[in-house]
């Protein structure tokens, strides 16, 4: 977990395993393609539609663990939506955007480690 963020981000539930995994993962290995990309929140309004138990937060969990685990392969995730890349173009602008961002925090880091002193 990250401190300051637990809800967020504790481990997955049983429920989030075992029921609402599966069927995301299900539904993101059919958007294939920047046209069928799905928003966080039109995921989460259609599952709730169905009766699942779900919200924003818990989502983007899920689906870091569905990225990171292999589940579905090649899911990125733009202004659209979440999809599945259909060129190695794509992936690896994906990746040098997530390098960016990265570093960005890291610097954001650094700089406040060296503020702590004027506390």
């Amino acid at each position: 977990m990250i401190n300051g963020f637990d809800e967020i981000t504790r481990p997955l539930t049983d429920y989030e395993r075992d029921v609402l995994l599966p069927v995301i993962a299900y539904g993101l290995s059919l958007k294939v393609g920047k046209a069928t990309a799905i928003t966080n929140g039109r995921i989460c309004d259609a599952l709730r539609s169905k009766g699942y138990k779900i919200t924003e937060p818990r989502l983007r969990k899920i689906v870091n663990f569905i990225r990171t685990s292999g589940i579905v392969t090649n899911l990125i995730a733009t202004s659209k939506g979440y999809h599945i890349a259909t060129s190695l173009d794509e992936m690896e602008d994906y990746i040098e955007s997530l390098k960016a961002r990265e570093s960005a925090i890291r610097d954001v880091r650094i700089a406040l480690e060296g503020q702590k002193s004027a506390l």
